[in-house]
């Protein structure tokens, strides 16, 4: 299958247990996307999911609605423009399609109300979050109002849950949170280009803490309001709530899953830990699982970001890979993630791993991808331009 486990809780009873949960559970689990904004994005270079900051205010909504609509069916927002690659979102889309899964959508701090159902966390007029810079992202009313209709999602659960997310510019404010809780985490977060602007995020993060001031050990309210985004504001008080309500949670992304489960950490006893994360796993793609930044001579960044997080907080955290590969696929955007493009977004890594659970291999998987890649490419005329 190409599947991998890592991280310090890959261990055999662990790995059996979660196989056991989630091969059970097809029919019953609930699946949220939550779409996020954050001026952090617009900065010239950040992130390269959007070829300018303009494009990048709408990825979101792009993303959400490819993978609620699919690639054959009328859409109202085109896809930014990428320098290469094409959105995860559509391999989120194929994989969500073969197990049979619908997502819930949640919006919270983007530019304009997405136009397909969903559930709204905020009033429009509100907006993105502040860029971390500032050391002002967001008022504490505002972090703990969203804190609060998360938690009291996760805790009406009666389903395992698959949490995801699309939020540009979110390996940043990932990179905040977890600096700010006092993890040493430089160079080891990657990002949607091929060289992501390791020194661009690390200036970034230390003038909004800087800017903050918020002292040796802030609570996790204060350092959201500080440096985080709207959506780590929900996804942490959805995991809290969830895990509070019995259910096991699969985290699909990567370094913005981690911020969200180390804030969520934070705000319990050590006694606790150990119980919470026990019904957690981080699933991502392979590409991010694989990567290996400068700085760590052939070693997954990823993995070892996940034993960091894990080591910090006195526990072990299982991390999952899908073994989708695009080798084989006819299109060159496909291709591009084999190259570094990309990697990851809109829980593309969790829900091709589940996919594999369910059953469908590797080559069905690509051959649904290389399909959706050609319909999305008939498709393009069609929409609706976004600025970029």
């Amino acid at each position: 299958m190409g599947c991998k486990a890592f991280g310090r809780g890959a261990s055999v009873s662990s790995l059996e247990n979660w196989v056991f949960t989630w091969r059970n559970c097809f029919r019953e689990v609930s699946f949220l996307l939550v779409l996020a904004g954050s001026k952090t994005s617009e900065v010239k270079g950040i992130s390269a999911a959007g070829a300018t900051p303009l494009a990048r205010r709408y990825t979101a909504l792009a993303d959400a609605e490819l993978l609620f609509r699919g690639p054959n069916s009328p859409r109202n927002y085109s896809l930014p423009a990428l320098a290469s690659g094409v959105s995860p979102a559509l391999i989120s889309y194929v994989a969500a399609t073969c197990i049979g899964f619908k997502p819930t959508i949640g919006a919270v701090g983007l530019p304009i109300p997405p136009i397909f159902p969903h559930l709204s966390f905020d009033s429009k007029e509100v907006g993105p979050s502040d860029c971390l810079s500032t050391g002002h992202a967001m008022s504490i009313e505002r972090v703990n109002d969203l804190w609060q209709q998360g938690f009291l999602i996760g805790s009406q659960l009666r389903n395992p849950l698959l949490l995801a997310e699309c939020v540009p510019g979110g390996t940043t404010t990932a990179q905040a949170v977890l600096t700010g809780l006092g993890i040493p985490v430089d160079d080891l977060i990657s990002g949607s280009a091929l060289n992501p602007p390791l020194d661009l995020k690390r200036m970034l993060v230390e003038k909004g803490l800087s800017a903050a001031n918020l002292g040796c050990d802030p609570s996790a309210t204060d350092l959201l309001s500080a440096v985080g985004d709207p959506f780590q504001a929900v996804a942490t008080g959805v995991l809290l709530g969830a895990r509070e309500a019995g259910q096991p949670v699969l985290l699909g992304g990567g370094s913005q899953m981690l911020a969200v489960l180390s804030l969520a950490l934070k705000t319990l006893t050590i006694n606790q830990r150990k119980d919470f994360v026990s019904g957690v796993a981080i699933a991502t793609t392979s590409w991010l699982a694989e990567e290996s930044l400068a700085s760590q001579s052939g070693s997954s960044s990823f993995a070892k970001l996940v034993n960091v997080v894990g080591d910090f907080f006195e526990i072990s955290i299982l991390g999952l890979s899908s073994g989708l590969r695009f080798h084989q696929s006819r299109y060159k955007q496909l291709r591009d993630y084999e190259l570094g493009y990309v990697k990851e977004g809109v829980g593309a890594g969790a829900l091709s791993l589940l996919a594999q659970l369910r059953g469908f291999t590797i080559e069905e998987l690509v051959n649904g991808c290389d399909q959706a890649m050609m319909a999305l490419l008939k498709s393009v005329s069609s929409l609706n331009p976004i600025p970029q």
